[in-house]
């Protein structure tokens, strides 16, 4: 997800994307069509463009960003993989962007800006979507390139009065121009939403309602993430899945040959393609996640699609690899003995750029410090919380990592109960 630099993001992207037009060879054009002089890709106000003096010595490509609108599709929607069953989430900032692209030719000519304005015309053609790499390049602090939904450019029709309108504004001549809408751009709340713990029964019997997917053209839904340690599997799975674990699939033709099924963390460039466990049928197949040495240096905790390579593409699903909690200290604490520092190791290890924080009972803390051992890629991370004003009693703890958490129950019980070592009991 996004920050507030994200819009920042998009204009230095578009400016990259259009210093690309100097590369262009025009040696073969007439004199008057010629570019010669240097060409200037500036995201200038259109009545600064020129400085003032009217600039007729250099060519130049402006971007301005005139107008910034809400998307309504996205205004009251909860983000995607970042709000757990029972959670009141935060609807991001949704915003629509609108540029103008003007051309101005050396020595004013007109033919010379029609040159530079087709050419930066067929550049924002041909990149109808902002590439990850390409945003990351321009602007990486704005995580943009992590945004869930991709940045789309679009051609925006302007009649002529409400061109007239934005030039008159600036009390400006007008010059031929373009108008493009780029969207959209997801900009992260900063307020915490509450963080209720799992439910650990439903309804007297613990058994809930029965849902079935739609179908889908292959691969219709992740149906459950089973744990091989467990002699019996939870009634109602598991919340998200661990390194170990197998996730069943369910879709249609399933059984074709050759399978893979691809995995990729939104925050890698790079993908993981498993094999199917042979045991597989024509609507459902398994594939076990690894574990072991060496294994959580390439799979972080976080979200993740999953595909299949033969079906047909565009058909992802989300799925969430959750945090392991290796170990917790203090794990009790009296109540007049706070603030105090808790310790909490977890596995995989925590990258540099994910967000991480640690839920506390339904607070949720931000970490003061994490530490990851730079030349052992299998020993845990370490963090340090400050926890302040708890109230006397047993406090769950999850971790939470790019909107996956950790899972603090164990299945093991009869009823399923939270687990013991993952809790921190402040006594009075």
């Amino acid at each position: 997800m996004s920050n507030a630099l994200a819009v920042a993001a998009v204009t230095r992207t578009l400016r990259n994307l259009l210093t690309s037009v100097g590369a262009t060879d025009y040696s073969g054009l007439p004199d008057d069509t010629r570019p010669t002089a240097e060409i200037e890709v500036t995201t200038l106000p259109l009545d600064r463009v020129r400085n003032g003096d009217g600039g007729a010595s250099h060519n130049q490509l402006n971007l301005f960003l005139y107008h910034a609108e809400q998307n309504t599709a996205w205004r009251n929607m909860d983000v995607p993989l970042r709000v757990r069953d029972g959670e009141a989430g935060r609807p991001p900032l949704a915003l629509n962007l609108y540029y103008i692209l003007t051309a101005y030719g050396q020595d004013d000519s007109e033919l010379v800006a029609h040159v530079l304005l087709g050419g930066a015309m067929r550049i924002l053609h041909d990149h109808p979507v902002l590439g990850r790499a390409e945003i990351r390049t321009a602007l990486a602090p704005s995580e943009l390139d992590s945004q869930f939904e991709r940045v789309h450019i679009t051609p925006q029709p302007v009649s002529l009065d409400e061109v007239s309108k934005l030039w008159n504004g600036f009390q400006s001549e007008y010059r031929l121009s373009a108008a493009y809408q780029v969207s959209v751009v997801l900009i992260e709340s900063l307020r915490r939403p509450a963080a209720p713990l799992p439910v650990l029964r439903r309804g007297e019997e613990d058994q809930g309602p029965v849902a079935a997917a739609a179908p889908g053209p292959v691969l219709v839904a992740i149906t459950a993430f089973v744990d091989p340690s467990l002699a019996e599997q939870p009634p109602h799975g598991k919340p998200a899945a661990e390194l170990g674990d197998v996730l069943v699939l369910s879709g249609r033709n399933l059984g074709v040959d050759p399978l893979t099924v691809r995995f990729r963390h939104l925050r890698l460039d790079v993908s993981a393609d498993l094999t199917p466990e042979p045991a597989r049928t024509d609507t459902e197949l398994r594939v076990r996640l690894p574990d072991g040495p060496g294994v959580p240096a390439v799979w972080p905790a976080g979200c993740y699609t999953v595909e299949l390579a033969q079906q047909a593409p565009g058909r992802l699903l989300p799925f969430c690899l959750g945090p392991t909690l290796v170990s917790l200290s203090p794990t009790t604490r009296p109540v007049g003995a706070q603030p105090f520092d808790l310790t909490v190791t977890c596995r995989p290890q925590i990258r540099p750029e994910q967000r991480v924080s640690v839920l506390l009972g339904a607070r949720e803390l931000t970490p003061s410090s994490i530490s990851t051992p730079a030349n052992d890629v299998d020993s845990p991370t370490t963090l340090v919380v400050p926890v302040d004003g708890m109230p006397a009693g047993a406090h769950v703890v999850r971790l939470r990592v790019d909107g996956a958490d950790s899972v603090p129950i164990d299945f093991t019980a009869k009823p399923a109960q939270f687990d013991a070592d993952q809790t921190v009991t402040v006594t009075p």
